[in-house]
C-alpha cells in the first residue's frame, strides 16, 4: 500500500507522527467507451456551451450555478482564504462509547501507521483506547474538506473512519411512517421465530460478488475465441489527458440525481468513470476500482 497523507495525530500534549493508508477498494470490472465497429475509444472535448468552441484547461474556474441558473464563478483567491485547516494534524476532540455513535455517519475508513519515532505513543494510545471500549471523536482535514472522524482499533492498527455531518444525512420522510399500520402478536412471534432461524455469526469470507464473477468469465471466454480488437495507435496530445470539467459536470450532474432520489442514469455515469479513466490512458482493465 502507498499512503495518501502525512500528518499526526494530536492527544494533549502528545503527538504522534503517523502515515494515512486507504483501509478499502472496491472491486470492480472497469470499462472505456468505444466504438462499437472498430473499437476505437470514445474522446472528450473541453466544450462551452456559449461559444461552441474548445477551452483550454488553463481558461477553466470553478463555477457555483445558482437556483435562477446564474453562475458564479470562483478564484484560486477565494479558495484560500477559506477555514481550512493545513495542520496536518488529526485532533481528538473527546471520548465516546461506540454504540453511540450511528453507522450512517460513517463515510471512508483509512489505516494510521505510526512513524518509527512516534511506534511508542501510538501503542500506548492505541492500547488505552482499546482497554476503555471507546473510540475517539477526531477532527481532520482531509483533500480539501474538514471532517468529523473517528478512531477505533482493528487488528492492533487505528482506523480513521471519516464521518459525514449531521446536515448530510438525510431524513427518512416517507408516508407509511404516519400510517396507523397494525401488526398482530402472532405476525410479529412469527417473524421473530423466522429471524431466529436465519442467525448465524457472521462471516463475511462467506459471501462473494457472484456478477463481477461471472462478468469475468464472459471476458474471458471472448479473449479465448479472440474477439478483441486491437488498439489504436497512440497519438500525441498537447496539454491534460484528463477533461476535468467534463469530469466535474458529470460528477455533479450525477450527486444531483442521487441527493434528489432519482436512479443513476447510465449515459452520463458512463461518461464521467470513462473521463476519470483517461487519466491512464495505458492501463489494461483492471479488477479493482
Amino acid at each position: 500500500m502507498r499512503s495518501i497523507w502525512k500528518g499526526a495525530i494530536s492527544f494533549g500534549l502528545v503527538t504522534i507522527p503517523v502515515k494515512l493508508f486507504s483501509a478499502t477498494e472496491q472491486k470492480d470490472v472497469s470499462f472505456h467507451q468505444v466504438h462499437r465497429d472498430d473499437g476505437g475509444r470514445i474522446r472528450y472535448k473541453r466544450v462551452c456551451t456559449k461559444d461552441g468552441e474548445e477551452v483550454p484547461y488553463s481558461d477553466i474556474a470553478k463555477g457555483y450555478e445558482l437556483a435562477t441558473g446564474e453562475i458564479v464563478v470562483l478564484t484560486d483567491e477565494d479558495f484560500e482564504g477559506l477555514p481550512l485547516s493545513t495542520s496536518r494534524r488529526i485532533d481528538v476532540l473527546q471520548f465516546a462509547p461506540a454504540d453511540q455513535i450511528d453507522p450512517i455517519y460513517f463515510a471512508k475508513s483509512y489505516y494510521l501507521e505510526p512513524d518509527a519515532q512516534g511506534a511508542k505513543p501510538y501503542v500506548l494510545l492505541r492500547n488505552a483506547l482499546e482497554s476503555s471500549g471507546q473510540v475517539a471523536v477526531v477532527k481532520v482535514a482531509l483533500r480539501q474538506r474538514e471532517s468529523l472522524a473517528t478512531l477505533r482499533v482493528r487488528d492492533g492498527v487505528f482506523v480513521l473512519e471519516t464521518m459525514l455531518w449531521p446536515d448530510e444525512i438525510r431524513r427518512p420522510d416517507f408516508e407509511f411512517l404516519d400510517e396507523d399500520i397494525e401488526v398482530r402478536p402472532q405476525e410479529l412471534k412469527m417473524a421473530e421465530s423466522l429471524i431466529a432461524t436465519m442467525e448465524a455469526d457472521f462471516d463475511p469470507t462467506a459471501y462473494h460478488d457472484s456478477y463481477r464473477e461471472a462478468l469475468q468469465q464472459v471476458i474471458e471466454a471472448k479473449v479465448a475465441g479472440k474477439e478483441v480488437m486491437a488498439p489504436a495507435e497512440a497519438e500525441e496530445e498537447g496539454g491534460p489527458a484528463v477533461d476535468l470539467m467534463a469530469a466535474l459536470r458529470a460528477s455533479v450532474e450525477a450527486a444531483k440525481r442521487e441527493r434528489a432520489g432519482e436512479p443513476a442514469k447510465g449515459g452520463k455515469a458512463a461518461k464521467a468513470k470513462d473521463v476519470e479513466e483517461k487519466a491512464a490512458p495505458k492501463r489494461k482493465a483492471r479488477k479493482s476500482a
